[in-house]
C-alpha cells in the first residue's frame, strides 16, 4: 500500500465520520430544545488487534468543543 492510498483511506474515513456526525448532532439539537451550547467530546482510538506486540503509545486523539445554538 502506498502513501497516496493511505491518505485516501484516512480522508474517506474522516469525511464519512464528518457527514454522520453532522447529521447526528443536527437531529439531537432538534430533539433537545434549549438556548445553551452543546458541549461535545470527540475521541479517536486505534482498535487494531496487534496481538502480542501492541504499540507502546496507542493512537488516541480527543477534541472537545461547543456548538452554539441560534435563538
Amino acid at each position: 500500500m502506498n502513501e497516496e492510498t493511505t491518505r485516501h483511506d484516512i480522508r474517506r474515513l474522516l469525511k464519512t465520520f464528518g457527514v454522520q456526525a453532522d447529521e447526528a448532532i443536527t437531529r439531537y439539537l432538534e430533539q433537545i430544545p434549549g438556548d445553551f451550547p452543546l458541549r461535545l467530546r470527540i475521541t479517536l482510538e486505534d482498535l487494531t488487534d496487534y496481538g502480542p506486540n501492541p504499540p507502546t503509545v496507542p493512537l488516541r486523539l480527543i477534541v472537545e468543543g461547543e456548538i452554539h445554538r441560534t435563538p
